[in-house]
């Protein structure tokens, strides 16, 4: 087990404007990650509606999940705080609007260990289900 502890990732925030980078490490996902890093790749949330919809909407979707702290929401950034049901391992989930192309980025990492045995990409997919259902 203990290959699943180790270091700390880097924390959240925006790198020239951008999500940071996943650590070569497999506990973390991001929309801005090449499509073929398959470890780290995740679509980002799409949305056909106005921007400041789906912005909103995405915001009170995280709201409303279990075990979820808002830390930041600005108009174009959100960093949230997820906390595991088991461990209460706290993960980071950072969302970042590209209002030209239609779509928010997302970057969701754990921030202790090596893995995370898919708990980041599972939680990023269910959060698109829940978005798009909303569309």
């Amino acid at each position: 087990m203990s290959g699943a502890f180790g270091q700390r990732s880097r924390g959240p925030g925006l790198v020239d404007g951008r999500l940071a980078a996943c650590p070569r490490s497999p506990n973390c996902v991001r929309s801005c990650s090449p499509a073929s890093d398959g470890v780290h790749h995740i679509e980002p949330l799409r949305f056909t509606d106005p921007p400041s919809d789906a912005w909103r909407r995405l915001i009170d979707i995280l709201k409303r999940q279990p075990r979820t702290t808002i830390v930041t929401a600005e108009d174009s950034y959100v960093h949230a705080e997820f906390t595991t049901p088991v461990l209460r391992f706290i993960d980071d989930g950072e969302f970042l609007l590209d209002a030209p192309a239609g779509v928010i980025h997302v970057r969701s990492a754990s921030r202790l260990g090596r893995t995370d045995f898919g708990t980041n990409r599972k939680r990023i997919e269910a959060l698109r289900a829940t978005f798009e259902a909303h569309d």
